[in-house]
């Protein structure tokens, strides 16, 4: 019997049953306490907690978790929050065990923790290296990025803040590969440093359109990157650094114009119509398929792409030559023209009067950065005196197209004069714009847009075609502001001019909603809003309306 214990018992010491006992504690507890509550989550714990027990090796952090079954980026945040807070409550040296390696920290984890909690140099082991600061290779992308922000910064009276395309402008003068095309065999290009600088906290990401900025330097760890910033602006000296740090406003401006990748010169591009595929498939195929057959016949070059806004525009198309070796040539730049085109047929105006699309359609328009816009409407011979609104309500809204909301309004008769008149705004635009130097400028700045003479040569600033159709996404993530105005254009009778004049005042229901508390009275309140002015004749709203928006905001309960 003495001889047969060492089998049984050969083990020198025993393993735990599970390498990882923190993180199923704290499973347990988090278990143990939804189910008390009565919560669901409860069983997606103990699906975690049965995965985890089933694992056989140690966890230097829940991220490692992941690879698990039933272990989500909740409970991986979760876990690591409490092992954070773990070494930071048991000090330099938490409690250990030598039969739970997990319960010691692990090295990288420790001397995180160490460092956030002012520790270093206490331990007095002297074999561990001091972390090294992150400083971006010389004319990279992450080096030009933050070179182009500090200069930005040390400008008098600067906004702070540069968008995406003025910084690519700007820091592609000091980069060696592009901003906007990857190299050969790559996905990547310059501009992917970008997400390196905002996860090491140099650079700071905000609003959308995205705004960028240098982290201010309020701390060590940054003020030794600004002295690393320091460093390389000395270095720019010989590569035109004066230029770049000399603090004027027009040297920014130009280098943006002047910038390589920023503009198309006269012959390196060719005027293209872009047809949204809307207007090519579903409903009337017939029609639509005839709208494709009579450009092919008059020799317009065309292409059929998703359009956010508009049925038809036309952009200026770099001319790029293929590469040996390749299928395709690479994709070359595109600026959208300042004509954007809305067709509407008799039926489909009536469609979109009916149901609010036209008010938004005009509206829509009038923001997406173009400044030509153009209804084109096909009145097909007497169509029109059998829809079910009036044909003088028909009428009516065409002509408040023009008058009101400044829109060029052309009629056509069908399909074939639709087609005639793109194609001859198409060679109408090829020829205004063959001697144009186009220059690629962001949608936010404005007064940015109009021509300019440089030495003889006229200019335009154009907004590229990826910025104008991702700014024109009906359904994409909006601000107060314009859910405020989408709110105030479902009043009947508030037009979209009413609207941007009551933002000029109060930009969100919250300011609008204290200034009615602070008004003494209630005939105070209800013309609030009737003396403000709209529109280019600015005329007053109205006390009607401003009765109108106060009773909307402020009246409890449902309105009679």
């Amino acid at each position: 019997m003495p001889a047969s214990e060492p089998v049984l018992l050969g083990r020198k010491r025993a393993l735990p049953s599970c390498p990882n006992p923190l993180f199923l504690k704290w499973l347990t507890e988090l278990r143990d306490e939804a189910r008390e509550k009565g919560l669901k989550i409860q069983y997606t714990y103990q699906k975690a907690i049965s995965s985890l027990t089933k694992y056989p090796l140690p966890l230097q952090n829940a991220k490692e978790a992941k690879i698990l079954q039933n272990f989500g980026d909740g409970i991986c945040k979760i876990l690591d929050e409490k092992l954070q807070r773990y070494y930071r409550e048991n000090g330099a040296l938490p409690p250990s065990r030598p039969d739970n390696n997990n319960l010691a920290p692990p090295t990288k984890v420790y001397k995180e923790f160490k460092n956030a909690a002012g520790d270093q140099g206490k331990d007095g082991g002297g074999g561990r290296r001091k972390k090294r600061e992150y400083v971006p290779q010389k004319r990279s992308g992450g080096y030009a990025v933050l070179l182009t922000l500090y200069r930005q910064s040390q400008i008098p009276g600067s906004k702070g803040y540069m968008f995406k395309l003025e910084l690519q402008a700007e820091a592609q003068l000091l980069c060696d590969k592009s901003f906007t095309v990857p190299d050969l065999g790559s996905k990547y290009t310059a501009w992917s440093s970008v997400s390196t600088l905002i996860q090491k906290n140099l650079v700071i990401k905000t609003h959308n359109p995205a705004r960028y900025k240098k982290k201010k330097s309020n701390c060590g760890s940054t003020r030794t990157h600004t002295q690393g910033l320091k460093h390389f602006k000395c270095s720019l000296e010989g590569e035109g650094g004066e230029r770049f740090f000399s603090g004027k406003p027009q040297d920014s401006q130009a280098a943006s114009k002047k910038a390589s990748g920023g503009c198309l010169l006269p012959g390196t591009y060719e005027i293209l119509l872009c047809v949204d595929f809307i207007e090519t498939t579903g409903g009337s195929r017939h029609c639509k398929q005839e709208l494709v057959k009579e450009l092919q016949r008059n020799g317009v070059n065309f292409d059929i792409r998703k359009l956010n806004v508009g049925d038809f525009l036309w952009v200026a198309r770099e001319k790029v030559a293929p590469v040996p070796g390749q299928l395709r040539a690479p994709a070359g730049r595109e600026l959208v023209l300042d004509y954007v085109i809305e067709r509407k047929r008799m039926d489909d105006l009536c469609g979109s009067i009916i149901d609010g699309r036209f008010r938004e359609q005009k509206f829509r328009l009038k923001r997406c950065g173009l400044r030509r816009p153009i209804y084109l409407v096909e009145e097909c011979g007497t169509a029109a005196a059998h829809q079910s609104l009036p044909e003088a309500t028909l009428q009516q809204a065409i002509v408040n197209t023009q008058v009101v909301d400044g829109f060029f309004v052309k009629r056509v008769q069908d399909v074939r004069e639709s087609a005639a008149y793109l194609t001859v705004m198409t060679r109408y635009l090829t020829k205004l714009y063959q001697n144009r130097t186009l220059i690629c400028r962001s949608r936010e700045l404005e007064g940015d847009g109009e021509s300019e003479e440089e030495r003889g040569t006229p200019s335009y600033s154009l907004i590229s075609f990826a910025e104008f159709n991702h700014g024109a996404i009906k359904n994409k993530c909006q601000t107060v502001k314009e859910v405020f105005a989408r709110q105030l254009m479902q009043i009947s009778g508030l037009s979209g001019d009413k609207a941007a004049a009551i933002l000029e005042h109060y930009s969100t229901p919250h300011s609008l909603l204290t200034a009615y508390e602070q008004c003494a009275t209630e005939a105070e309140k209800e013309k609030l809003l009737s003396s403000i002015r709209y529109g280019k004749l600015k005329r007053n709203l109205g006390p009607a309306l401003s009765r109108t928006v106060y009773q909307l905001y402020c009246t409890q309960g449902a309105l009679s």
